[in-house]
């Protein structure tokens, strides 16, 4: 079992090399130079996982024929592809989702809205805008995307007071932490507490994305509601205990290369 990381990427400083290291596995530092040269490892036909940048995860599950190489199917995790079946759980169950222009030319009749991009790959990062203040500009056109079409969800802006990250893997909420929306510092979490309960509960009736995903959970008004879904090659796992997750995630690895 080889997994490549992606090394300097999170803020929260996670490094999943000790944890591989520790499981038996053979860990590799990925190196971006390898684009320009071809000069990633041929590595057989043992499993592969990667975890980094978001940019690499797509990229790597979208270029290289390493198996399962990355869980990032941008398609499937797209909110035009699952808002609709998680809407009991999400944090806004009535949204819109338009070309970033449409939004600047017509915006909703709301003070506030929250937007972010359809893609998971973030062109942008999600704010809530003042309804007076929506434009190209505030959603950072010309820096990260040029695209004035990009499809762009909106939706009536909710206070959120705390923020959860769950790894799920075959259904199953296998780890968890608490981090703060502000500094995204990691927190301890606890895994008998509501909102792991709630994590648990979602991810054992929503139809997943990929087979190992990461599921955020949000606290809003005093209720626990889903916050988004990501995929789990290219997310920051917080506090997220690296050996649980390392475990379970190179049991699924490995059956999806054997598949």
């Amino acid at each position: 079992m080889h997994w490549l990381v992606e090394r300097g990427v999170f803020g929260s400083g996670v490094d999943l090399t000790a944890a591989i290291e520790r499981a038996g596995h053979h860990a590799i530092s990925w190196q971006d130079e390898w684009w320009d040269t071809a000069g990633w490892p041929r590595l057989g036909e043992e499993p592969v996982i990667f975890h980094g940048s978001l940019g690499n995860a797509a990229r790597i599950r979208r270029e290289l024929s390493w198996r399962p190489g990355s869980f990032c199917d941008t398609d499937a995790f797209r909110c035009s592809a699952w808002y609709d079946r998680a809407r009991p759980w999400l944090l806004n169950s009535e949204w819109e989702i338009m070309p970033a222009h449409q939004l600047v030319a017509e915006p909703p009749d709301h003070d506030a809205v929250f937007v972010r991009p359809d893609s998971p790959l973030k062109p942008f990062s999600g704010r809530v805008l003042e309804r007076s203040r929506i434009s190209l500009a505030a959603l950072d056109f010309g820096f990260y995307f040029d695209d004035p079409a990009l499809p762009v969800v909106v939706a009536p802006a909710r206070q959120v007071q705390r923020e959860w990250r769950y790894v799920v893997v075959d259904g199953e909420v296998v780890a968890g932490s608490a981090y703060e929306a502000d500094g995204r510092r990691a927190l301890p979490d606890d895994p008998t507490g509501r909102p792991w309960a709630f994590a648990k509960a979602v991810a054992s009736d929503l139809e997943p994305p990929e087979s190992v995903y990461v599921l955020d959970v949000c606290e809003s008004g005093g209720e626990l509601r889903l916050l988004e879904l990501n995929p789990f090659s290219g997310a920051d796992l917080y506090a997220c205990d690296a050996d649980d997750v390392v475990r379970t995630v190179s049991v699924a690895a490995r059956r999806l290369a054997q598949g």
